[in-house]
């Protein structure tokens, strides 16, 4: 017999900011079920189910995968439901409306020799505390080696195409031209049908049969490019995509620009009539600057931290929401669209917020919304195969001195006014802007995050930056 514990601390795979994520060789069949079994035990005495549905990204190892849960949560005697390549939100959306676990396999967004785990109880994603309860689980399990191909059911992809095209009018994108642009996203079978099911006209953009780590926090400028060049090249209104497993959206305008993922959370907040909102500390302060929102908590980076919140807002606000800096909006309550209420899904969601500033773009154009938010722009990148123990030696010697910290990376004209540390570390400048570094929960990379008064210097900041960091010595 083996020990679900045992099994996943020799695995090597950790919980990041958003599931257990590692690289493909260690989510082995013996990963996979230990996993699984951990996972399905320590909720089985808050929640009551006889079933388990599990969904993949379109990553090549993740079929294999979720043949290994779906064959450990069988050796637990309850029946697996597979909805096949769907987003996570989708899969997550059904199964609270059928108020059984799921287990989503997904690496999002981080390199293509990784992958991930995400895991929901009846209720929702887990919690960090559930996460712990996972990791220590002395659930047993027998070894197999024998996998069983899975038939998908189409319900969660249904489902979820009827969740958002049924608070809009058939004719409300009438006249619009969208481009798709698919890559390799979870939910590319899925978007045309909903957006031609409004009434808009779409065009397919950049299929691609090899899987794609879009991250839609750290656009590249390859993608800047694309994105403009389609704009024009097909007349579009508007180009949606999103991150591998479909829960961050990636949207560009009426020129082919780009949304940052929070502006878009803030817009489709505020059209939505949100009271409170939960963003973790990376978001733009342009959030608060706006006067948009009764009450702003800021938290950790994660959708666990954000989620946690949710309660606690509960009782004093009647709509609750929250969205993170790589768009993934996350729906805290119940709330009403056109008069129809809306159900709540806290966990990452791309359809909703690009919905709704689709609905906006039927007053004037996306641009001007944008325009018209206080002028606080944000930029972000990585280091990518930078050791998280590096980084975490040069950032914690760095919040003990910041100021000398600004010297090495070569700012030589501002000073430090303040530092947080909520998450990584975040220096707020004398001079009104940011700078944010903290190492990814998901890979070995460094990300660093700017804010200020222009966009090119909030460029500027993140670039001089990452460059600078790496001369630096632990």
């Amino acid at each position: 017999m083996l020990v679900s514990s045992e099994v996943i601390k020799e695995s090597g795979i950790q919980f990041g900011t958003s599931g257990a994520r590692g690289l493909v060789e260690q989510f082995s069949i013996d990963a996979c079920a230990a996993f699984t079994h951990a996972f399905v035990t320590s909720i089985q005495f808050h929640f009551k189910f006889k079933q388990v549905a599990i969904a993949i990204d379109n990553r090549p190892s993740s079929p294999v995968m979720a043949q290994s849960c779906a064959k450990a949560i069988e050796q637990l005697g309850l029946e697996v439901v597979y909805y096949g390549v769907v987003p996570t939100p989708a899969l997550a959306y059904v199964s609270m409306q059928d108020s059984i676990p799921c287990i989503m396999v997904t690496g999002s967004h981080i390199p293509f020799d990784r992958n991930g785990l995400k895991f929901y109880r009846p209720d929702g994603e887990i919690s960090k505390m559930d996460e712990q309860a996972i990791l220590n689980s002395s659930a047993e399990f027998e070894a197999f080696t024998e996998l069983t191909p899975l038939t998908a059911n189409n319900k969660a992809a249904s489902q979820y195409i009827e969740r958002y095209t049924s608070l809009f009018d058939s004719q409300m994108l009438l006249g619009k031209r969208i481009g798709i642009y698919e890559h390799s996203s979870a939910g590319r079978d899925l978007y045309s049908a909903m957006f031609e099911a409004l009434g808009a006209e779409v065009v397919s953009l950049e299929r691609s049969d090899e899987f794609i780590p879009i991250d839609t926090e750290a656009v590249s400028d390859k993608d800047k490019q694309k994105a403009k060049a389609w704009s024009k090249e097909y007349n579009l209104d508007f180009i949606f995509s999103t991150d591998g497993d479909g829960d961050r959206p990636l949207v560009a305008d009426e020129n082919g620009d780009w949304l940052r993922g929070d502006i878009l959370g803030l817009l489709c907040a505020n059209a939505m009539n949100i009271d409170a909102l939960v963003v973790p500390v990376s978001c733009n302060t342009a959030i608060e600057n706006c006067d948009c929102f009764s009450h702003v908590t800021r938290t950790k980076i994660g959708s666990p931290y954000v989620i946690a919140e949710f309660d606690c807002l509960a009782d004093n606000y009647q709509s609750v929401a929250g969205f993170e800096a790589n768009g993934g909006f996350l729906l805290g309550s119940d709330a009403l669209v056109n008069r129809k209420k809306i159900k709540a899904l806290p966990t990452r969601d791309a359809v909703l917020p690009a919905l709704m500033l689709l609905a906006l773009a039927k007053e004037k154009p996306i641009y001007e919304f944008v325009n018209a938010l206080p002028q606080r722009y944000t930029h972000s990148d990585r280091i990518q195969n930078f050791a998280t123990e590096k980084s975490l030696a040069i950032l914690n010697k760095a919040q003990k001195d910041a100021s000398q910290f600004l010297i090495q990376l070569k700012y030589d004209e501002t000073k430090v006014d303040s530092i947080d540390t909520t998450d990584g570390l975040r220096i707020n400048l004398d001079s009104g802007d940011i700078i944010h570094f903290r190492p990814s929960g998901n890979a070995p990379e460094l990300r660093c995050y700017a804010e200020s008064s222009t966009v090119d210097y909030a460029i500027y900041l993140v670039n001089h930056a990452l460059e600078n960091i790496q001369q630096i010595s632990c």
